[in-house]
């Protein structure tokens, strides 16, 4: 960071105009963010790629049916047989149900099984500018008047829209849920890693600003450039942005503590601080959100929205660590430490603490110790093999038995499989009949169920019903075997739809963005760590131990959902949103410890360097990825399997990126490799001095350049 600007964001007057312009700026946006729950868009076509087959069909059956509309399937069963008094209920109970808020007037049924024992009726429910947040409510008074007099009839509410009401409850309230979980997390670990009653709450609280300010941001940017939001997003916004933010404070805060042995004043201690730590932490931060906003090349809408999304967080965490933290910690003075309280002169600890004496290990033998841990993450890799990321069924995608799962277990005993989830067909009108036989025709299609529902604008709309599970792979054959058979009439334009083939093409997509984007990361990584640190060597070697490392912890992750958690597989786009956030952040810690080698570097040699940038930066980095690693965890409170193994894996990784690849790992190559490391720079050539005893005066010589 530039001396002048680091000087004037500590200066001794400017530090108030700081705090006043800081603290109207929080209240504006935290003001803005509380209006982002009401622009969520959680809709199936905020997710859907756009070009999608089952998209366009949304697009041309708005004339025929409401793409925010959702039908519950009200499945009344009596296990000793349906009897005249029950299909009288089901018929009244039909009619009630169109008195209902929010369920249109046409509801379907009852509809007798051909066993005799069960009857359905469909009432569709059509979401208001609410979206989902209003189908639990909904389903809930469809229910009471199903439930109502029922004399043994078990009812249960099955379907899309039941579906959708279940994911609305696991949803719900999922921003301050996670919230407040990472920051019980956080505080516990603050406190353990200061051991100071006062110093935890600096952090914390421009922790907390930054989640306020990010929020705020966002919906800036929704309004503004109609930037989309969802749930996914705004939860992962939350911790993403606390995590990264303290961590940010935690690297600054250890900088700020350094030099208040260096200098009297805590002023010029503070500017010392943020014009060395600063570049660390911007790069650091500039990393995370290009890597982030490589997610905009994803087909997926609710990818692609993602990274704007989470980079625009870590903007805010920057701004709130780098400007509001050091003009608070310098109002308050060095007794925030207390007890364990900075004085001038105090002596240096690099080379003596805990991980100072780690590095004197390593480097007896960095070869064999980087050979040994690469093994060892290799081997961990090799779980990979037991993950199972082509999707996942209705049932699988929760961590919990939810009751639209059980109704829809139960709806397939008496029906079939695709009751309530038609696959829909577009065509032109004048070709209905013809494309009407071929959609018949196909194996795992309900002949009988299939037909023209209505026709407008010259484009008809057909509805079959499928034999099999709508979520399930038999299901997805099918939309396949339709999609040929309809293709193949001759000037019908048919397309696909459905909430199966909505859910094939996210699949589809899905793999496409991880075979996509994941290169684009990589490339982008390696050009900022070049630029970075002024070579092609030490990038080239950081990329490939964080992406060991990432490998590493995918395949544990596999290993434990599959041995532990008993999950049935992982949504397609699980593998690439671990990637992005392990790479970008696991590259995070590896620039915070290798510009602190490369600073001490330039003095004392990359060898010696390598044990100083160790000692320096291995317990503040240790503990930023404990706090990051807690944070994630956080998402395992959310019933969803696909958020409960992104919170485990990236909990996993940066655990795994601080504790083992940046300490033990990097510095074995940095310890072994020696000045090469940094080819083809100058410092290439600089050789490197004999590694020292702890004490040399030398390392405690901290007077700037």
């Amino acid at each position: 960071m530039n001396r002048q600007i680091a000087g004037w964001i500590a200066h001794r007057w400017a530090k108030w105009v700081t705090l006043v312009v800081s603290l109207i700026f929080i209240v504006i946006m935290a003001i803005l963010g509380f209006k982002l729950t009401g622009i969520q868009e959680n809709d199936i076509g905020s997710w859907l790629p756009g070009d999608a087959e089952s998209t366009q069909v949304i697009n041309k059956a708005e004339a025929f049916s409401d793409p925010n509309s959702a039908p519950a399937v009200v499945l009344y069963v009596r296990d000793s047989g349906i009897t005249p008094a029950d299909l009288a209920k089901a018929k009244a109970d039909a009619a009630a149900f169109a008195d209902v808020k929010l369920v249109d007037q046409d509801v379907v049924g009852p509809i007798p099984s051909k066993d005799g024992k069960a009857l359905q009726v469909i009432p569709t429910i059509t979401m208001d500018e609410d979206g989902w947040d209003k189908l639990p409510d909904a389903v809930k008074d469809i229910r009471k008047v199903a439930e109502k007099d029922s004399n043994g009839l078990d009812v249960k509410i099955a379907g899309p829209a039941a579906l959708g009401a279940d994911q609305a409850k696991a949803f719900a309230g999922i921003d301050g849920i996670l919230l407040y979980s990472a920051l019980g997390v956080v505080v516990i670990l603050l406190l353990l890693t200061y051991r100071s009653p006062v110093l935890w709450l600096i952090p914390l609280l421009c922790g907390v600003a930054s989640v306020l300010t990010a929020q705020g941001f966002v919906y800036l940017l929704a309004k503004a450039f109609g930037l989309t939001v969802n749930g996914q997003s705004a939860a992962i916004l939350s911790i993403l942005t606390l995590g990264a933010g303290i961590d940010y404070a935690l690297l600054l805060v250890a900088r700020y503590r350094e030099e208040l042995r260096h200098y009297s004043d805590r002023h010029e201690a503070m500017a010392h601080a943020l014009h060395r730590a600063g570049p660390a932490i911007i790069a650091s931060g500039a990393t995370v959100i290009i890597g982030l906003l490589c997610l905009i090349f994803a087909q997926m809408n609710s990818t692609s929205s993602l990274g704007p999304v989470t980079a625009a967080g870590i903007v805010m965490a920057l701004l709130m660590m780098m400007v509001l933290l050091p003009a608070l910690l310098v109002i308050f003075g060095r007794w925030v430490f207390w007890p364990f309280i900075p004085h001038f002169g105090d002596p240096e600890r690099n080379e003596s603490g805990v991980w100072g004496r780690v590095g004197r290990g390593i480097a007896k033998k960095p070869r064999f110790v980087w050979i040994v841990t690469a093994m060892i993450l290799g081997g961990f890799s090799l779980g990979i093999f037991q993950l199972d990321a082509n999707g996942l069924t209705n049932a699988d995608s929760f961590t919990k038995t939810q009751p639209s799962i059980t109704a829809d277990k139960e709806l397939a005993k008496h029906f079939d499989g695709g009751a309530g989830s038609p696959v829909a067909v577009v065509a032109k009108a004048d070709h209905a009949d013809a494309v009407k036989t071929a959609f018949a025709s196909v194996k795992g299609i309900d002949p009988a169920s299939v037909e023209v529902k209505d026709s407008a604008k010259g484009v008809a709309y057909l509805e079959g019903t499928l034999t099999s599970a709508p979520d399930s792979t038999t299901a997805f054959d099918t939309v396949d075997r339709v999609r040929d058979a309809v293709h193949k009439v001759p000037g019908a334009d048919a397309l696909v739809g459905g909430n199966t083939a909505i859910n094939k093409d996210v699949q589809s997509a899905s793999a496409a963005d991880n075979r996509l984007i994941i290169p684009i990361v990589l490339v982008a990584v390696f050009i900022i760590l070049a630029i970075l640190l002024r070579a092609l060597a030490a990038p080239l070697i950081l990329l490939g131990t964080v992406v060991l490392s990432f490998g590493a912890a995918l395949g544990i992750g596999a290993l434990v959902f599959r041995h532990v958690f008993d999950f049935a597989g992982a949504d397609s786009s699980f593998p690439l949103f671990a990637f992005v956030f392990l790479v970008a952040l696991g590259i995070d810690y590896n620039i915070f410890l290798m510009t602190r080698v490369r600073e001490e570097s330039l003095r004392f040699g990359t060898r010696r360097g390598a044990l100083i940038g160790l000692g320096a930066t291995g317990g503040v980095i240790t503990s930023a990825g404990l706090v990051l690693a807690g944070t994630f965890a956080a998402l395992g409170s959310i019933p969803i399997v696909f958020l409960a193994e992104l919170g485990f894996t990236v909990a996993v990784g940066v655990l795994l990126d601080t504790i083992i690849v940046r300490s033990v790992l990097v510095t074995a190559l940095n310890l072994d490799i020696g000045r090469h490391i940094w080819w083809p720079s100058q410092l290439a050539k600089k050789e490197d001095v004999a590694i020292s005893q702890p004490g040399d005066d030398a390392v405690h010589s901290k007077v700037d350049a």
